[in-house]
């Protein structure tokens, strides 16, 4: 794991303990703060590892067909 993908995981869940939080400060239900943070934390873990992955060179021009 690379550090900017640990970086960025960790804000991301510190983001969606503040949320759980104030959801709960809310009064919404126990339940459906669970299902929330399931789904924050999945996409979180999409968007750390899209913005983190390594950017493929693009292939050489050499030799296109006409």
């Amino acid at each position: 794991m690379s550090s900017s993908f640990g970086v960025y995981l960790a804000g991301f869940i510190i983001l969606v303990i503040g949320l759980a939080m104030g959801a709960h400060l809310l009064g919404a239900p126990p339940m459906w703060i669970g299902v929330g943070v399931i789904c924050l934390l999945g996409i979180g873990i999409l968007s750390a590892v899209k913005k983190t992955q390594a950017k493929t060179p693009p292939p050489p021009s050499g030799n296109t067909l006409r």
